[in-house]
């Protein structure tokens, strides 16, 4: 962790970064008046953290909120849950582009998430991997699938998020491995999702391959005051972890199950963690198609 005494410049851009920069003064005198100044400086850290984690989970945050609210939607409605969640998808897309909490690039990378994600549900929902229990007129049918369009969103969500992180944290990498040797793993990663139903599942490899391109990667990202690293291979653990707890949110509601909870809601496998980790890495790749990787600048953190 590097400390640096410079005034944070926040992103021109960044309305949360704007809106720190005018509370955190304030809070830190208010504090310093009954706390030490190293404990101040470590909430304030604390605080800057929380708060543009939940910025950069906004989109994910709001559609998990949808389909939590939605869990008892009542029969007798003229629309079907699943119809309204892909309503209350295009509503908060809008309404952020409109009010500018989203900017176009990271439009872009939500609408390449969802043609990508419902891609895979379209053939795993044939292949019987899950399963959209209610009914809807909003869905897409091919290939012997068939998935309400609101799911796609939820692959844009994880778009979303790490588009959001790239930003708000100001992402800075050492040892990135080249781009176009991640497009190959992010390829092979994705075409294993339908070949492992026909062919041998080669996702250890993956794993492997994984290891050697990213092994050395860190990522560099600043809070507050202080830069901080971690293994990128880490994050991307953390994030999948994340996604593993909100699929159980996701199935505990019935918005879609697996074969082993069509009886009884139990919760979702540990070992589809593997795979989620694996959905981080494609993603990953994605959204550097749209924000190159920066290499870390040593000059900032003097």
């Amino acid at each position: 962790m590097t400390h640096t005494n410079e005034p944070y410049q926040p992103d021109s851009d960044s309305r949360v970064d704007q809106t720190l920069a005018r509370i955190f003064p304030v809070w830190e005198r208010l504090a310093g008046r009954a706390l030490p100044s190293w404990l101040v400086k470590a909430l304030t850290e604390f605080l800057a953290f929380g708060i543009k984690q939940a910025w950069a989970c906004l989109f994910g945050g709001l559609m998990l909120a949808g389909i939590i609210a939605t869990a008892f939607w009542p029969q007798a409605l003229p629309i079907a849950r699943y119809d309204f969640l892909f309503l209350w998808a295009i509503l908060i897309q809008t309404s952020f582009l409109l009010t500018r909490l989203e900017r176009p690039r990271e439009a872009l990378v939500i609408l390449i998430f969802h043609i990508v994600g419902t891609g895979m549900e379209l053939f795993k929902t044939a292949a019987g991997s899950w399963v959209y229990p209610e009914e809807s007129l909003i869905r897409l049918a091919m290939f012997g699938g068939s998935v309400p369009l609101f799911s796609g969103f939820m692959y844009a969500a994880v778009g979303s998020y790490l588009a959001r992180t790239v930003r708000t944290f100001d992402f800075q990498f050492t040892h990135y491995p080249p781009r176009w040797a991640t497009v190959i793993l992010a390829v092979l990663i994705y075409v294993n999702f339908f070949t492992h139903h026909y062919l041998p599942d080669i996702r250890i490899g993956l794993f492997a391959l994984a290891a050697i391109l990213y092994g050395r990667t860190f990522v560099h990202y600043r809070v507050w005051r202080w830069q901080h690293r971690m293994p990128l291979l880490l994050g991307f653990f953390l994030v999948a972890l994340f996604i593993w707890l909100a699929e159980n949110i996701g199935t505990a509601t019935s918005a879609w199950l697996y074969p082993d909870q069509r009886e009884g809601w139990r919760m979702v496998s540990f070992a589809k963690m593997g795979s989620w980790y694996l959905l981080m890495l494609i993603s990953w790749v994605l959204v550097t198609l749209v924000h190159k990787p920066h290499k870390l600048d040593r000059q900032q953190y003097r």
